[in-house]
This record gives structure tokens, sequence and C-alpha cells, in this order.
């Protein structure tokens, strides 16, 4: 192969490079963001509670907890009338926020070191993360996707996708009762003590 005949190879090289690059600092900039903006709330937040409470309307900013719940219930999900939908989004909204608020100390920060983003597909971006709480160490990847704008889709922690976590339990309630028994799963869920 003589250098005329790579010319176009690397020009389409460096034009996908761009191109695949760009939309991934986007993301990182949109996940940076957000997770400052938590911080900076649950600094002002009283205990888990109250921190929950505040971080709600951030996060529901930050995250499509609709595409969420409907990859966490799975195919079932287009059998769910668009009331059951909006049902068991804001269930599975609440009860992802307040999980995962009792998990932290409202004051106490964790160190977040961000690695290089990848961008696994078009309008999807994986920026992975090394979280130090509370001594402890944890690799943490915010999956990202464009739908508008950048929203967070799913989180993966420990290699464990929250998604992949609640599917396990949705899925079953689904097919042992459809939607009724998703949606009243999901309310058992959020009506116990925190």
């Amino acid at each position: 192969m003589n250098r005329r005949s790579l010319l176009p190879l690397v020009c389409c090289f460096s034009f996908s490079s761009i191109s695949w690059s760009a939309p991934a600092t986007e993301a990182e900039q949109f996940l940076k963001k957000a997770v400052d903006e938590v911080l900076a709330t649950s600094d002002r937040a009283a205990n888990s509670s109250a921190l929950a409470e505040k971080v709600r309307p951030i996060l529901q900013r930050y995250i499509s907890f609709e595409t969420m719940a409907r990859r966490a219930v799975g195919p079932g999900w287009r059998q769910f009338t668009p009331d059951q939908q909006r049902k068991a989004t804001q269930l599975f909204t609440t009860l992802v926020i307040r999980t995962y608020s009792s998990k932290f100390t409202p004051g106490e920060r964790p160190v977040m070191s961000y690695l290089a983003a990848v961008t696994p597909a078009a309008g999807r971006v994986d920026v992975p993360t090394k979280l130090v709480y509370q001594g402890s160490r944890y690799s943490v990847t915010y999956r990202l996707e464009q739908e508008g704008s950048w929203k967070i889709t799913d989180v993966v922690i420990e290699g464990v996708s929250l998604i992949a976590n609640y599917r396990t339990q949705l899925d079953a309630k689904f097919k042992s009762g459809g939607a009724p028994a998703v949606i009243s799963s999901l309310e058992q869920s959020v009506s116990r003590p925190k």
C-alpha cells in the first residue's frame, strides 16, 4: 500500500476520532456538573432523609429515571398502561434516590477521580470513575445517553449494573403478576422504613 492509498483511511480515522471524543467530553462535563451539584447540596442536608429530598430535583434533571425504570422492568414495560408507566417510574425514582442517599452521610464528601470516557456507540458514553468514601474504594461507571440532552441511564458499581440488579427483581414480579405486581412490589419497597 502506498502513502496515497492510506490518506483516505487516515482522514477517516482522524474525523471519527474527533466526532467520538467531542460527545465523550460533553458527557463527562455533564456528569461532573451533576456530581458537583449533588455534593454541594449534600453538604447542607441534616440527615439521609433530608438528603434524599434535597437531591431529588437535581437528580431528576440529570438522570433519566423513566429509561431506567423501563429497562429495569424489561420487555413487559410495553404492556403497562401510560398511567402504570408513570406510577412505576415515580416509585422507582423514589426507591433509587432513597436507597442510595441512605448510603451517604451528609457533609462527608467522597473523593472522585474521573478516568477516560469511552464511547461504545453513537449517542452513548461510559464515564468510569474511582470513588473513595469513608476509607473504602469503589469503581463506578456512569452510563450516559443523549436523550435530547445528555442523561445518566445506568450506574455500574463494582461491575454490578443498577438496572440489571433491579431487573432481576422486577422482571420476575412482572412474569408472576403483570404491571400490578411490579407496582405493588415498588410500593412495598418504598413504604418500608428507611
